[in-house]
């Protein structure tokens, strides 16, 4: 079916190809990759924008002596079909199948493990020192998105490695930018020249002879920067202290190649920057990337056909709240991180564009401006990923914490999140979360819950979190009128006998069921922080045991804030802790990572009989 592709298992294998048949190979390597896609599901456009750069970087470099960083990752599964790991293709993010994004313990082509974005430079960079203070000739080569510049820390990495006497290479894959033929032609020339030995060599040698007259030096550099700018964006990353080749086609062979094999025979740091399509060679991907980045099965001869279970998800919930809000309260502003799909504010966008801010991917940043908006009178509600809002603790404290801000933050993804693993699970939250002075944190039972609260967050004047998980809901009806909660209230969902099951969040619904069995009382705990001590006090002093149960991490989470609670009111009560253990968990389905967690029904009623001993 591919004759060539099943001939190749390995980088060395595919060295060994003459270079006129690697458009062949691109042709199949992309089918193939379409074809599986679409029967596990996965990330689509951005791994077929990359196919033809993947096979070059493997073609012209030593890997795995040589390494590869992908930032972010999910624009690697040609990497890994290329790598050994084909046959892995058809368990795709399933539990005990290959991973979504490069892990180090999984091939050693994998040179570093990524997930989030902006890293690649940063550990490329370490790479390439590690390999000067060695003494080797290995290269370091970081691959990283036109998305992912706009982060704070690429230019860090950046700034930094300009003045590094290491040699890394940093690929730009920009999928942002059309070329026109003409255009591109003559781009890939200079491209094709720039890199070349003749070229760098003469500029050096020019630079040694100049240097003795200052002003002749300068305006040579000025000469040069005038007309490599006329054709080419490299000026700003010249000034870093890179090398600046580009931009070039990231879909032709032959250019990618020989700019790839040109570069390698320079030292020092050198920037390449390669144009791509999103979703190339597909028509359906191409015409819609965004639809298509992250996708579920799928017929490819028909493509993806909306399907509705009928129950709107949390996301939606929120992304509704939002507009219906932003009606009332002109103050309001919303800010995202670059997740404006994932997390809900597309209609926001649309209905109120001079109040919707998409910093990009910057998530400190995001968290900063909003607590400067905060500081005159607006109201922003920060929609982000609890995995990415870590990458902003520091902002989340320092920022909007000890100003005691109102900063609203809606916390998607909290808790396991199935196939994209642990990189991007909110385990979390609550733990980092509840430690924070002034930090008011809800976590809703369902849908109607989760609008109720983010419109009790939002008419605090002070932090406030409300964290919600992927997916839909139980299937409650979303009431239209919108209801502030009394602050730090818990509410009894069923009254039982013996065993007290405190749920927090997404755990209400398996702990109502398990509570049919034990007969237990279920209390919906709606607030993490301030916790209703109250009624933890009376649950105490009416059953024999209280069990606490969450999707967090055990460790500092909600059950302990009711330990705490308990010690601080000297009450001596029998408590059990379920919730995420103290380790990475892997990907897998996700109503099977809480049933392998012990998080279901049967689990809460396992645990509960086996501490009462029955």
């Amino acid at each position: 079916m591919y004759p060539l592709l099943d001939t190749i298992n390995s980088p060395s294998q595919l060295r060994e190809l003459e270079p006129k048949k690697l458009p062949q190979f691109a042709k199949e390597l992309r089918n193939f990759l379409i074809e599986s896609v679409a029967k596990t599901g996965g990330h689509l456009s951005s791994n077929l924008g990359t196919v033809e750069l993947t096979i070059a970087l493997h073609y012209v470099f030593n890997t795995p002596y040589d390494q590869l960083v992908w930032d972010v990752g999910h624009q690697t599964y040609a990497h890994k079909i290329l790598t050994g790991r084909r046959e892995g293709m058809s368990k795709l993010r399933m539990q005990g199948g290959i991973a979504g994004f490069p892990r180090r313990d999984e091939s050693e082509y994998d040179a570093f493990g990524t997930a989030h974005s902006s890293t690649s430079i940063s550990a490329a960079l370490g790479m390439a020192v590690a390999a000067r203070l060695n003494k080797t000739d290995r290269r370091a080569i970081a691959i990283i998105g036109d998305g992912a510049m706009s982060a704070g820390m690429a230019f860090e990495a950046l700034n930094n490695a300009g003045v590094m006497d290491a040699n890394l290479l940093v690929i730009l894959n920009d999928n942002d930018m059309s070329i026109s033929p003409p255009v591109g032609a003559l781009n890939n020339y200079l491209a094709k020249l720039m890199s070349g030995r003749f070229y760098a060599t003469a500029r050096r040698a020019g630079e040694k002879v100049l240097g003795v007259v200052p002003s002749v030096l300068e305006l040579a550099k000025r000469a040069e920067e005038h007309v490599k700018g006329m054709v080419t964006p490299g000026t700003l990353f010249e000034e870093f202290g890179f090398n600046y080749i580009g931009p070039i086609d990231g879909h032709d062979l032959d250019v990618l190649i020989t700019t790839l094999k040109n570069i390698k025979l320079l030292d020092g740091p050198q920037f390449l920057h390669v144009v791509t399509r999103k979703g190339a060679g597909y028509k359906l991907a191409e015409e819609d990337p965004i639809l298509y980045h992250g996708v579920g099965k799928f017929d490819p001869k028909k493509g993806i056909i909306a399907k509705s279970n009928g129950k709107p998800t949390y996301t939606q919930v929120f992304g509704d709240w939002l507009c219906d809000m932003a009606a009332q309260d002109s103050r309001l502003i919303g800010v995202t991180p670059a997740m404006r799909e994932g997390s809900g504010l597309v209609r926001f966008s649309q209905e109120y564009p001079e109040r919707y801010f998409d910093v990009g991917i910057a998530e400190q940043h995001a968290v900063t401006f909003a607590a400067g908006a905060a500081c005159d009178g607006l109201k922003p509600v920060v929609a982000i990923y609890s995995t990415f809002l870590q990458r902003a603790y520091d902002q989340l404290i320092h920022d909007v914490a000890i100003q005691n801000l109102a900063v609203v933050f809606a916390i998607d993804r909290a808790g396991l999140v199935g196939a994209d693993g642990p990189t991007h699970a909110g385990s979390f939250d609550l733990s980092y979360l509840r430690c924070i002075p002034n930090m008011t944190v809800m976590a809703p039972a369902d849908e109607n819950e989760c609008r109720q609260m983010l419109y009790t967050a939002f008419k605090l004047d002070t932090p406030s979190a409300v964290r919600y998980p992927r997916g839909s809901g139980v299937g409650v009806s979303v009431q239209k009128k919108m209801q502030a909660l009394p602050i730090g209230r818990g509410e009894m969902r069923r009254q039982g006998e013996k065993i007290a099951l405190l749920a927090f969040g997404s755990m209400v619904a398996p702990c109502l069921e398990a509570a049919e069995e034990l007969n237990a009382t279920v209390i919906n705990m709606r607030f993490v922080k301030p916790l209703d001590d109250e009624l933890v006090a009376a649950l105490a002093n009416s059953h024999e045991l209280l069990i606490t149960v969450e999707e967090n991490t055990i460790i500092g989470g909600a059950g302990s804030a009711v330990t705490e609670s308990l010690n601080s009111q000297h009450i001596n009560a029998r408590v059990l802790q379920l919730g995420l253990p103290d380790i990475f968990i892997d990907q897998g389905d996700h109503a099977q990572m809480l049933a392998d967690c012990g998080l279901d029904k049967n689990g809460i009623i396992k645990a509960a009989r086996l501490v009462l001993g029955e």
